[in-house]
């Protein structure tokens, strides 16, 4: 199923969400940009530098910085149907400058049981 998450009104990008933890209310997956991508990818690259992909040591003030700016970018994520999915976080893992073959991936908390009954197939 197509998600798509957007900023504004912009498209950010899509993803399928392909793996799910009903019981987290977590969803992830491979993500593919849009032309929206470039205005939020500065915040995500903050994540980058404060949770190092080599394993190195976390900036815990970095790691701050990166919550604070995430939360006022209000990303939003929708359905393949247009309609607004309810979430309490929205993270691109974006390490494309430290390992350009290691794809965009993204992660959601979902808090809206109709979402997970709908995925799931009960009506």
């Amino acid at each position: 199923m197509k998600h798509t998450v957007r900023i504004a009104g912009v498209i950010v990008g899509h993803s399928e969400l392909e793996h799910t933890v009903p019981e987290d209310g977590r969803a992830w997956g491979t993500f593919r940009p849009g032309l929206g991508y470039e205005l939020v990818q500065p915040v995500f690259r903050i994540f980058a530098r404060a949770v190092p992909h080599d394993g190195g040591a976390t900036d815990a003030k970095l790691l701050e910085e990166y919550y604070e700016s995430r939360e006022k970018l209000q990303l939003e994520l929708q359905s393949a149907r247009g309609a607004r999915i309810p979430t309490s976080a929205i993270h691109i893992v974006d390490y494309s400058v430290e390992d350009g073959s290691m794809p965009l991936r993204i992660e959601v908390l979902i808090s809206d049981p109709a979402y997970w009954n709908l995925r799931a197939g009960v009506r």
